[in-house]
């Protein structure tokens, strides 16, 4: 099971992650954020709100609640290192 360690909030919707593994790098949400169309994922196509993260319960949790499976931002950041 991997698991969020350590994000920043970068700019362009990116996510910077640090993995269970020690695997890091950069996960792009820009595509997912302006395509999915549900209120909570809306909020934050606002840039502040979108940058109001924190690790909590091991993956990243933004500050309206919206959270995303460690697996997912995982599979995105070995797509984006393997592009």
């Amino acid at each position: 099971m991997i698991w969020v360690t350590e994000a920043k909030a970068l700019p362009d919707y990116r996510l910077w992650v640090r993995f269970s593994d020690d695997t890091e790098g950069e996960v792009d949400l820009k595509d997912f954020i302006a395509s999915d169309s549900r209120p909570i994922v809306v909020a934050l196509r606002d840039q502040t709100a979108f940058s109001s993260i924190r690790v909590e319960m091991d993956t990243v949790v933004w500050t309206n609640g919206f959270d995303l499976a460690p697996e997912f931002l995982y599979a995105r950041a070995k797509a984006r290192a393997a592009a």
